[in-house]
């Protein structure tokens, strides 16, 4: 199973990290691990290079595990309002997008919410 824990401060998401495997069929052919691979990268790219906003992400080459911060979500990090609600609406996208997905593979994700302040 993959466990996706979105990292949250005063009710705004700011990161994730994203652990296991789904299981879902072998290493290499799960669709599973494979769409949220793709869908992480896309929120990595979008912050990163079209909204114009740090992230840092570090990839456990043995594991896997994923751990990315957006900290440009956070008041106290960025200051221009609309970039940090952007930054904020795509970490909502994913955490409403992997939710969207838990309805037909329960058995293969669990996201999570953690309150850890920066």
């Amino acid at each position: 199973m993959t466990t996706i824990r979105f990292l949250k401060s005063e009710g705004v998401y700011y990161g994730f990290e994203e652990m296991g495997h789904a299981g879902f069929s072998e290493a290499g052919t799960d669709i599973i691990c494979s769409a949220i691979s793709a869908m992480t990268m896309l929120v990595i790219n979008t912050i990163e290079v079209a909204i114009g906003s740090d992230v840092e992400y570090t990839i456990d080459d043995e594991t896997t595990n994923i751990k990315v911060l957006a900290k440009g979500a956070l008041p106290e990090y960025e200051g221009d309002e609309k970039k940090r609600f952007a930054v904020q609406a795509v970490l909502t996208g994913y955490f409403l997008q992997l939710n969207d997905m838990l309805e037909d593979y329960y058995d293969y994700i669990d996201v999570e919410e953690e309150d850890r302040p920066l």
